[in-house]
């Protein structure tokens, strides 16, 4: 979709329209391309198998002792 910057000030509606459509709307200002405004990129869901914690209970450590771990103490902060 091609927007001038009139069209962002009042036809906002149709550029999220298009945004929520995955378009990438391009910016005019005079005729010139100055920019272009896409959506975000569709964030992918892992397995739950995938997950480090899964089926943490055949591992060597205990789950409180590996988020210790993890998080580290107030002194490990800098």
């Amino acid at each position: 979709m091609n927007a001038s910057v009139i069209d962002l000030r009042y036809k906002m509606n149709d550029v999220l329209k298009a945004l929520d459509r995955n378009e990438d709307v391009t910016i005019l200002y005079h005729g010139k391309v100055k920019g272009v405004i896409s959506s975000p990129a569709q964030t992918v869901s892992k397995k739950i198998t995938e997950h480090a914690f899964f089926n943490m209970s055949n591992a060597e450590e205990s789950v409180d002792e590996k988020m210790s771990q993890l998080r580290g103490g107030r002194f490990n902060a800098l």
